[in-house]
C-alpha cells in the first residue's frame, strides 16, 4: 500500500497507457480473429474483463494522486477523466448509446498526460505529498 501511495503517478500513467494499448488492440485483434475463423463471436472474456481491471487500478492511482498532489486544478480533471472513461466503458458493455470507438481515447490519453504532468511538476514542502517518494 505504501508503494501505491508513493508511486501512484507511475502506476496511473502505466495503467492508462496499457488501457490505451488494450483499446487500440481490441478492434485489430477482433478483425484478425474474424478473418481467421468465423466460429467465435468476439474477443475472449478474459480480454474484455481487462477493462474492469484497468478501471480498478486507475481508481486507486487517481485516489492516491489526488490525495497527495499540490496542484489543485489537477484533481477535478483526473476525476472527470476517470468518470468519463468509466461511463464510456460501461456504455460499451451495456450498449446503451452509440458512441464512436475513438471517444475512449480522449479520457485515457488525458489520464496519462495528467499523471505525467503531476509527476513532473508537483512540488511541496511537507512529507505528505507527491515529491516524498523515499
Amino acid at each position: 500500500m505504501i508503494l501505491l501511495k508513493q508511486k501512484s503517478d507511475i502506476l496511473g500513467s502505466l495503467a492508462s497507457t496499457l488501457c490505451l494499448v488494450h483499446c487500440i488492440a481490441t478492434p485489430l485483434l477482433f478483425l484478425a480473429q474474424a478473418s481467421a475463423t468465423t466460429l467465435s463471436s468476439g474477443p475472449p472474456t478474459w480480454w474484455k474483463s481487462l477493462d474492469y481491471l484497468f478501471l480498478i487500478i486507475s481508481f486507486a492511482a487517481i485516489f492516491w494522486t489526488t490525495k497527495t498532489t499540490t496542484i489543485n486544478w489537477l484533481k477535478p480533471l483526473m476525476w472527470i477523466s476517470y468518470f468519463v472513461l468509466s461511463a464510456i466503458i460501461i456504455n460499451e458493455k451495456l450498449e446503451l448509446f452509440p458512441i464512436p470507438e475513438v471517444a475512449i481515447y480522449v479520457p485515457t490519453v488525458a489520464l496519462v498526460i495528467l499523471h505525467l504532468y503531476n509527476r513532473k511538476y508537483c512540488k511541496c514542502a511537507t512529507d505528505n505529498c507527491c515529491v516524498n517518494e523515499g
